[in-house]
């Protein structure tokens, strides 16, 4: 039924993805089957491998209405906007590979994998049922959503991790672990389902992208930064699409008296009238289908008489595209995030290219959960989260900049980027392709490859 559904729906979006062009999205019925559907087919695909990996046979995940675990969160149906009451999911596995079991201590089914195991007019007590339950399958190892080095696998509340320690009997409480590597590694790994529908996403996110960076948005001389900024939220709303971030743009110029290419995240570029010459760069991201675009491009403004991005600029500008090269050489599986920095600045250093590496993973989460590789405000090694090891069908947004003299302007132009990409386990793919030259407004060229 499951297999047979999810046919229905790839279909589906078949036919959508041709229609890309006019950013055809589902509708809310629609991504709803799509989400469920997938669930199931994670559920069932993806967690007994997980869970053999990680060595936890019992995964508890509790949360309470509007106090949501992040775990809990991509487990619910599409048609939950919060965990209700108190919802307490159990998946266990009774041996290794062996398809999972799972359970909603709770009032209700969730989903159509969670079935209820509760019964409060027999039972009025919620976690002496999940005690029982527990008890009734004597796991070895039961994993807690706590950890050190990763929000998204710490959303067990201190309450709860007290009333499950209180209910407990204490002779179980030495198989409590952390289920930290297993919360991660099913935030971080893509199916097949999931993988194949990506590139449509992110086709999405570009053309949006590209329609804000051209002459149907943006009139220079009367058109600000604020202005482009908002027309993509009202954009990303007209096509019933959410974001997860504030969009930002802002502008380099010639004019030494511009340090914008000086500003980080702790500063905010300020509104600013678009004129010609301007080098505009750009950050933004969707969520669709429970799933998230970050993206950050750039685009120049044509001066009377110009026809197209003057010339030292997209040589600038192929500094970055080299950039993202030899970071994503650098992607081999099994190494850590923080070893994937280091190969990677060595070979800037060696190469004389300056700039920073702030690549993260992407997914269920814009900044989720997976390898952190390099941060903007630290270029050394990112304790815990960087010394996470890469693992195949995982996503990433390829998120860096270089840093390169131009002597026509006579100052640093700052080429900032980020795609979202997929690692299969021997090279990174752009789910979309990449930036490789420079929008120019009015459009010119076209600056889309692989």
């Amino acid at each position: 039924m499951i297999n047979r559904l999810l046919s229905v729906l790839f279909i589906s979006l078949a036919t959508h993805v041709s229609l890309a062009q006019d950013l055809a999205v589902l509708t809310q019925r629609e991504q709803a089957a799509v989400i469920d559907g997938w669930l199931e087919y994670r559920i069932q695909n993806l967690l007994p491998e997980l869970m053999t990996e990680s060595g936890i046979d019992m995964w508890v995940v509790v949360s309470r209405e509007y106090n949501e675990d992040p775990v809990i969160q991509t487990m619910l149906p599409a048609t939950w906007m919060a965990a209700r009451r108190m919802t307490i999911l159990v998946i266990y596995q009774p041996s290794e590979n062996a398809p999972v079991e799972t359970y909603a201590v709770a009032r209700y089914d969730v989903g159509r994998s969670f079935k209820r195991a509760w019964d409060p007019e027999s039972q009025p007590d919620q976690w002496e049922a999940l005690v029982e339950l527990i008890a009734s399958k004597n796991p070895k190892k039961i994993g807690l959503n706590y950890a050190e080095d990763y929000g998204h696998a710490d959303g067990l509340t201190s309450t709860e991790h007290q009333l499950f320690l209180e209910y407990l009997p204490a002779g179980l409480h030495t198989k409590i672990v952390s289920a930290q590597t297993l919360a991660v590694r099913w935030l971080e790994t893509r199916t097949e389902p999931e993988m194949a529908t990506y590139r449509h996403i992110q086709e999405i996110a570009h053309s949006i992208i590209a329609e804000g960076l051209s002459e149907a948005v943006i009139t220079p001389g009367v058109t600000t930064t604020e202005d482009v900024v908002w027309w993509y939220r009202e954009k990303i709303k007209e096509l019933k699409l959410d974001t997860w971030f504030h969009p930002s743009v802002d502008i380099q110029r010639a004019d030494p008296a511009n340090t914008e290419h000086e500003m980080n995240f702790a500063n905010k570029a300020p509104d600013t009238v678009i004129m010609p010459g301007d080098l505009l760069h750009m950050d933004f991201g969707i969520t669709y289908l429970r799933l998230n675009t970050d993206t950050q491009q750039m685009a120049y403004v044509l001066k009377a008489g110009e026809t197209d991005v003057p010339d030292y600029l997209q040589k600038a500008f192929y500094q970055g595209n080299k950039l993202q090269d030899i970071l994503t050489s650098n992607f081999v599986e099994g190494k850590t995030g923080n070893e994937i920095l280091r190969a990677t600045r060595k070979a800037m250093d060696t190469q004389g290219i300056r700039g920073s590496i702030y690549t993260h993973p992407l997914g269920y989460y814009g900044h989720s959960a997976g390898p952190t590789i390099g941060m903007w405000d630290n270029q050394g090694d990112t304790p815990g989260a960087g010394d996470f090891a890469l693992h195949a069908n995982t996503g990433y947004a390829i998120e860096l900049n270089t840093v390169v003299f131009v002597p026509e302007w006579n100052k640093d132009v700052r080429i900032m980027l980020e795609e979202g990409a997929l690692f299969d386990g021997e090279k990174v793919i752009y789910y979309n392709g990449r930036q490789k030259e420079i929008f120019s407004v009015p459009r010119m060229n076209k600056p889309w490859g692989n």
